[in-house]
């Protein structure tokens, strides 16, 4: 399930209305994060949850984008894993409580 996502080709942010309860700080965190990614790295970035309800940042490209970073697109994903480490694991915490119905 698509959390939110950012589009450099297309210059959007999509956000998924299923996680409207979150609050706007967070929202705007998400935004700022997604929309910075694309205009550093390129291409498309998306977070979505697994079945299990584990965060996973999935990154495409257009097939003939000689602009897209290839190498500082990992660098940038385990950046933002390491900076943003408390905002994915509540996130993580939300999805398994709210969307799956587990207990913790």
């Amino acid at each position: 399930m698509v959390l939110c996502g950012a589009n450099s080709y297309e210059q959007k942010y999509y956000f998924n209305p299923d996680f409207d309860k979150l609050p706007d700080s967070i929202k705007d965190e998400l935004k700022i994060m997604c929309v910075l990614f694309t205009e550093d790295i390129g291409g498309i970035i998306t977070l979505e949850f697994t079945e299990d309800g584990t965060l996973e940042f999935k990154v495409m490209c257009d097939d003939y984008d000689v602009t897209f970073d290839d190498i500082g697109c990992g660098l940038k994903i385990k950046q933002l894993q390491t900076e943003k480490r408390d905002l994915l694991e509540s996130l993580e915490t939300f999805y398994k409580i709210f969307v799956l119905g587990e207990c913790e």
